[in-house]
């Protein structure tokens, strides 16, 4: 093993921890101000904000065409260049940046949003720069600085909010003051990186390797728009189709959902640059990663699929409007579905197939968009939210069988069972607390991860690695 992979390796659990705890702070609080948000500009003009939100989301990828993917890889296997690769896309990304502006016009232009054009255009560009600049303490290992990053950009998000809430702000505000958070998160970067000599910042500019990773990069571009098309696509279609007061329901339910997608997220990059670093040097222990890693996202995600299905009631307060109700009891099933995917995603761009990657996300994105027309007209947002879980399990299965083609395959049953019949198990103990409000709601989580983590425990859901792994992580 070299000392690169070795000392990324020995990271990896605390590095996990570091990022997950952030996250997990940072979820909560944006819950709290998103329902605080929603609750202030009603389905109406809270359909409205998520609507420009997708929009940006979809224009996004012209801000960043794969380049901050392709970055962490590179800079993780070639620290020693890290700072070339650095400044070369701090500078290149200015004219990307121009281009998603125009496109973001356009599409705001199309659906009446055109007065929300100038805080949309400045948050699409600080997103893009912010992703691009921690991504750096990922590639080194280093995300002590990440999780500043992220309680910093929680915490001028939330002040905001609040402050626009309570002096009744209109939807305008509030996407000014998420650009304000991406701002701190890019001058905090900015900062740190040569403070604590990350690498050296300058205005250098390399056309060549700029030039050569576009090529390179392109499959990770057109992965991510089609990602981003297949999540995204049922609002604007939503929209056309119903009015903005839907798109606010779904949206509200979508919420919950999509801030679960931190978890597998933030492990995936962690564990990201580690299955490329063993790419390159042990076959062996590139499977053995990639094996625990999908065992880790099916352990975290089956019990919060389950949970969640059960106690939809009782999570009233997070969601808030009655009308979302159903949509996240749809959206549930999917969760488990959105967790394991991403351990075929972390394989195949980890092992340079990232094109592999984007046929699948091509193949769901029909899925999605086919799914979304049929289903909005006659349902609505339910049709949208079943759209959503079929193209969640769409991905998966797309994923699976291209991992199995170049990886290789995984004993996934050998994995999945004693995990899949815990949170069985779990669930027979929900299904009669289905009725709970307020803090027994807390009370039956709480009941349920308990019965879940004994079920685990009895029937050998964790091996003597995952063991060892378990106590290593809390002797760190």
């Amino acid at each position: 093993m070299s000392e690169l992979s070795s000392s990324l390796g020995s990271r990896t659990v605390l590095n996990t921890a570091l990022v997950l705890a952030a996250r997990i702070v940072s979820r909560l609080v944006a819950l709290v101000t998103v329902v605080v948000l929603a609750n202030h500009l009603g389905g109406d003009g809270y359909g409205r904000y998520t609507t420009l939100v997708a929009y940006s989301a979809l224009v996004s990828v012209v801000a960043d065409l794969g380049l901050n993917t392709l970055y962490t890889r590179e800079a993780a296997r070639d620290p020693a260049r890290l700072a070339r690769f650095l400044t070369t896309l701090v500078t290149g990304k200015l004219a990307l940046s121009v281009a998603a502006a125009l496109l973001l016009a356009g599409a705001l232009a199309f659906a009446g949003l055109g007065d929300l054009l100038v805080p949309g255009a400045l948050l699409l560009a600080l997103t893009t720069y912010a992703s691009l600049l921690r991504n750096t303490f990922y590639a080194v290992g280093r995300l002590e600085f990440e999780a500043v990053a992220i309680l910093g950009e929680i915490a001028i998000q939330a002040a905001l909010i609040l402050f626009g809430a309570r002096s009744g702000k209109g939807v305008a505000f509030f996407i000014w003051a998420y650009a304000a958070s991406y701002g701190f998160t890019c001058a905090y970067c900015l900062v740190v990186i040569p403070l604590f000599r990350l690498a050296p910042l300058s205005f250098a500019f390399d056309f060549q390797l700029l030039k050569a990773w576009l090529r390179l990069a392109y499959p990770f571009a057109v992965g991510s728009f089609l990602t981003n098309l297949y999540f995204k696509a049922d609002v604007p279609i939503l929209q056309h189709f119903k009015p903005f007061e839907q798109v606010g329901w779904y949206q509200f339910a979508y919420k919950p959902f999509e801030s679960l997608q931190f978890l597998p997220l933030a492990i995936q990059t962690v564990v990201y640059p580690l299955l490329g670093v063993y790419y390159r040097e042990s076959a062996a222990m590139l499977s053995a990663a990639y094996a625990r890693f999908f065992k880790i996202l099916l352990l975290l995600g089956w019990p919060i699929c389950i949970g969640t299905f059960m106690l939809v009631s009782g999570l009233r307060p997070l969601y808030q409007f009655a009308g979302s109700a159903p949509a996240l009891r749809i959206l549930a099933v999917g969760i488990v579905f959105m967790f394991i995917s991403n351990a075929f995603i972390a394989a195949l761009s980890a092992v340079d197939r990232q094109l592999s990657f984007t046929w699948a996300a091509l193949a769901s994105m029909f899925v999605n968009i086919a799914l979304n027309l049929i289903l909005i007209p006659l349902f609505g947002y339910v049709g949208a939210s079943w759209a959503t879980v079929l193209t969640e399990i769409a991905l998966a299965v797309f994923g699976w069988f291209l991992t199995v083609r170049y990886l290789g395959r995984i004993p996934v049953f050998g994995l999945s069972w004693r995990i899949l019949l815990a949170g069985v198990v779990m669930g027979g103990v929900l299904y009669p607390l289905q009725g709970v409000h307020g803090p027994l709601t807390l009370l039956a989580i709480g009941f349920a991860g308990l019965v879940y983590g004994l079920a685990i425990l009895v029937l050998g859901g964790l091996d003597a690695e995952d063991r060892a792994l378990i106590r290593r992580a809390l002797r760190r």
